[in-house]
């Protein structure tokens, strides 16, 4: 049990070079499925131990105690966003057999899915670690794994969304860096909790309060980059669009989450809520870009035809919830943004696995190809039509409930402007999932390359499972929200 914080990343960490030693695609696959699984049920063992005890569960490497050696640190934050990433691994890898065979090469199936384990690795360190340069090795690590998952895409324009993504990840983490170095220059350690409470005395005065001002500059652009705040969010809809099926569920579900994760620990755990918000205004900085996120990659997505890429955009408005969340600065909002970031990673995940099931059975997901899948694909567009629901925030759907909690946050601070954009956002979602719904539905049928049979039993079980959990959580948000709770209460009075 000592261990138990170090295991969902040392697990993957350790099958990643075995699948590379493994030639057969079944027994790649079937190895990557248990680590995945081990790697959730540790994140539950976790919870458990968390909701019995309360308090947080840290694990020193090599039993060097904070400051000097590196330190895991597992609160309520940390473990929601474990269950996050380990829950989404868990149910993508036994959806990926049947659709990497078809969209990867056989020589490279290995390389997938050491690569995926990679990612997985660095998504879970991020998470877990309560070192600041950590955080930047993590983050290295899960995003070069990325860019060549992204490429291994069917398309010769993976190659370019890999690319264009390698140059906007590489300015935005060479920021972070430059940030991390600053906080170090004045603080003389790396410790998340170490940093917080050396900053907190650097008087307002002090030439050193400068420096954190520019490290907070230079930290904010490159994390927003990373998870794609509008108007930095360029590269995203190309890598959503061009990647393969899998990558796209498992990248949409988890590493903008963890992006935003990494936001809310250095502006409330290491930099301070005082600080960034009385001082340094980051509130007014952040509504306005989550705002036009919301409203302007809402339009965008209404006018794409590849449904992968509405998606994307889709993606982007849904990241402006977040922030704007965070924008807010109270404990309800914050409350709001970390359920939205539990129940979005449901729905898209689940939106993004009807289109690598559509891809599967009609070898493309633009508009026209979805005319009369409604009668042929059935159970793959109903869950379609669930998913949605709750990305529109249809009551009894799990979006309806973070979504209804940001509009009480804002209610609060009695902003009227920023609820219509909520409601605004909500009303161009049902815009651009009504053309998808009515295509299938309502047009004349559609001959499917690869024959006209439903999607098979392994694409629509974890498909499906994401849909159950986004029509349960519509009607049961108790213990994810206790979570979400517990994190922004902790989030403002400190790490």
């Amino acid at each position: 049990m000592n261990l138990l914080p170090l295991l969902p990343v040392l697990l993957p960490l350790l099958c990643a070079p075995l699948c590379l030693l493994m030639r057969g695609a079944t027994t790649v696959w079937a190895l990557t499925c248990a680590c995945t699984l081990a790697c959730f049920a540790s994140s539950l063992l976790l919870a458990q131990s968390l909701w019995h005890d309360g308090a947080a569960l840290p694990y020193a490497l090599g039993n060097w105690p904070a400051p000097w050696g590196i330190v895991y640190h597992i609160d309520a934050l940390a473990v929601l966003l474990l269950l996050i990433v380990t829950g989404i691994a868990a149910v993508t890898l036994p959806y990926a057999r049947r659709s990497v065979a078809q969209e990867i090469q056989p020589r490279d199936i290995p390389l997938f899915y050491a690569l995926l384990l990679i990612c997985l690795t660095g998504l879970l360190g991020i998470v877990s670690t309560g070192d600041a340069f950590n955080l930047y090795v993590f983050l290295e690590l899960s995003s070069l794994s990325s860019y060549a998952l992204i490429g291994l895409g069917q398309q010769r324009r993976a190659l370019t969304a890999a690319f264009q993504y390698l140059v906007m990840g590489t300015i935005g983490a060479t920021f972070i860096l430059i940030g991390i170095g600053l906080l170090y220059s004045q603080t003389g350690t790396l410790n998340i909790a170490d940093l917080a409470g050396r900053i907190a005395a650097i008087p307002e005065t002090a030439y050193g309060h400068r420096t954190l001002i520019t490290a907070f500059a230079f930290l904010t652009v490159g994390i927003s980059l990373k998870l794609a705040l509008f108007p930095l969010h360029l590269w995203l809809p190309n890598a959503y669009s061009y990647a393969p099926s899998v990558v796209t569920v498992f990248l949409a579900a988890t590493a903008t989450k963890v992006a935003v994760y990494m936001l809310l620990r250095v502006c409330f755990s290491v930099l301070g809520n005082r600080f960034v918000f009385e001082q340094l205004t980051l509130g007014k900085i952040l509504l306005l870009p989550s705002l036009a996120g919301i409203v302007i990659a809402s339009l965008v997505a209404i006018f794409q035809y590849d449904i992968k890429r509405m998606l994307a955009y889709s993606s982007v408005a849904q990241i402006g919830y977040m922030t704007l969340g965070i924008s807010l600065n109270s404990e309800a909002a914050l409350t709001a943004s970390i359920i939205h970031l539990f129940n979005h990673a449901l729905m898209k995940g689940a939106l993004f696995m009807v289109m690598g099931a559509v891809m599967y059975r009609a070898g493309s997901v633009y508009l026209n190809d979805f005319r009369g899948l409604g009668q042929r694909m059935p159970w793959t567009m109903a869950a379609f039509v669930l998913g949605g629901l709750s990305l529109i925030g249809v009551p009894g759907t799990a979006g309806f409930v973070s979504k209804w909690l940001l509009v009480q946050a804002a209610l609060q601070h009695r902003w009227w402007p920023v609820v219509l954009v909520i409601l605004l956002g909500s009303l161009l979602a049902v815009i651009y999932i009504w053309r998808v719904v009515e295509t299938a539905y309502f047009n004349p049928l559609h001959e499917i390359e690869h024959g006209n049979a439903e999607a098979p039993p392994s694409l629509l079980v974890p498909l499906w499972l994401l849909v159950g959990a986004n029509l349960y959580f519509g009607f049961d948000a108790a213990w994810p929200l206790q979570l979400a709770q517990q994190a922004a209460a902790v989030l403002r009075g400190g790490l």
